[in-house]
């Protein structure tokens, strides 16, 4: 067996070994649903009643305001403003909107004041905003003398039918879907990354800090070590995954087979399975089921397979570097932001270009740049990307990685060495030209 077979084996079984790896592969998906489950148990409360007391001096918006859940609307206008306003400060009311009497009613809208101890929310004041303009046009059309009925009645209601060129049925917020299931692969990757490329970085550091490390290289390469610590613990992150995939999987069938839902197993649905889904959600979800199942699916699984395991390669490659050259977690943190930014600008980039226009320049040119592919990439293919792009972008992301592995070693040859001194980016440029 070679040595960077030997590297390897050893690194996979110390980390699969490790009681924590075990125990985190089977919590993580009960803490993930657990996460899931108080997160909707708190959206479901209630939060507080809120009193708004209303000073309204016209009379003219004080029966418009109606109360509901989240706030009660209290017709104070027989009381002072200035009583009001010290009952705001100790709190008596959440907030005072005062509506002074003016004539005309032209200059009303400038002079409507709202009193709180804090700022409210914007949905809040559009919302009170919404009620006084809505009364204030209707006092207009009626000084006007047109006939509001009438007006009401003229107002149109425009639903657009969206229709493929195909002549199927398109539906709405299908491209919101799509994002979701795109950026949820490509943050796996991005978490994969961070947490498996730190991983590899404190191993670098605790065999360098125990001294290990100096009897490991009088036998083997630096590269090869670099190399077997990167693919031992790749195969640990894959073993990792597969096991929650095959968790996941399990569950969806248990749950199927408890409440008896049929799940479909491939890229099509088929006219039985379509009937029942109608039959059972209606005609509107069972589209909805119908079009996710004509995703490619099996594109996204096979490129996030290959983007995590080349984006994996690539920035661990960095991480292992930055593990060689510090002798402790605290020093790598200066080395560690120009790593993770490429990650976050992935992340912001998928989600503010790729909902937008996913086959746009932007989109397309940040799913081949290697460092932020991973993520973009992942999050377009949901859209349709032609094969040869994803083809185009993998060839980049694996060629990049032997750059900069390469690159990496000669920085993790001299740095895993050097003791007792914080590294500078300065010094790393010297150690890569030795």
């Amino acid at each position: 067996m070679s040595k960077l077979a030997l590297i390897i084996k050893r690194e996979f079984v110390a980390k699969v070994r490790n009681k924590s790896f075990i125990v985190m592969t089977f919590l993580s998906p009960l803490l993930f649903v657990a996460i899931g489950v108080f997160v909707g148990y708190l959206s479901t409360m209630k939060a507080d009643q809120k009193t708004i007391a209303i000073h309204d001096e016209s009379g003219l918006f004080v029966n418009e305001f109606k109360s509901d859940e989240e706030y009660k609307y209290l017709d104070l206008s027989k009381v002072d403003t200035k009583t009001l306003k010290d009952s705001i400060i100790s709190e008596h009311y959440e907030g005072l909107l005062f509506i002074p009497k003016l004539t005309p009613t032209d200059s009303l809208p400038t002079k409507i004041e709202y009193v709180s101890n804090d700022s409210p929310s914007v949905m809040f004041v559009e919302d009170l905003e919404s009620v006084i303009n809505n009364k204030l046009t209707t006092e207009n059309y009626h000084k006007a003398g047109l006939d509001v009925k009438a007006i009401d009645k003229a107002q149109s209601n425009i639903s657009i039918n969206l229709t493929k060129a195909s002549g199927e049925t398109a539906l709405k917020g299908l491209n919101e879907i799509k994002i979701a299931i795109g950026g949820a692969f490509g943050y796996l990757i991005m978490m994969f990354i961070v947490i498996y490329g730190n991983m590899v970085m404190r191993s670098v550091i605790e065999e360098k800090v125990s001294r290990i490390i100096e009897v490991i290289i009088s036998s083997v390469k630096p590269f090869q070590l670099m190399m077997g610590k990167i693919i031992g613990t790749s195969l640990a992150g894959i073993l990792q995954f597969m096991i929650w995939a095959i968790l996941g999987l399990t569950a969806m069938f248990v749950l199927s087979s408890i409440f008896g839902i049929q799940i479909g197993a491939t890229s099509g649905v088929n006219a039985e399975a379509v009937q029942t889904a109608q039959q059972e959600m209606g005609g509107s979800m069972a589209l909805y089921v119908k079009e996710i199942w004509n995703l490619p699916i099996g594109t996204i699984l096979i490129s996030f397979i290959f983007y995590f395991i080349g984006g994996y390669f690539l920035y661990s490659s960095f991480y292992a570097s930055i593990g060689a050259a510090v002798d402790n977690e605290t020093d790598s943190q200066q080395f560690l932001l120009p790593i993770i930014m490429p990650l976050i600008l992935g992340v912001y980039i998928g989600f503010f270009t790729v909902i937008n226009d996913p086959h746009g320049t932007v989109a397309t040119v940040f799913s081949m740049i290697p460092l932020t592919s991973p993520i973009v990439m992942m999050m377009r293919i949901p859209f349709g990307v032609p094969l040869w792009q994803i083809a185009v972008s993998l060839v980049l992301l694996f060629a990049t990685f032997l750059l900069v592995v390469w690159f990496a070693a000669k920085i993790y040859r001299v740095g895993i060495l050097m003791y007792g001194k914080k590294p500078t980016w300065k010094e790393l440029y010297k150690w890569s030209k030795y």
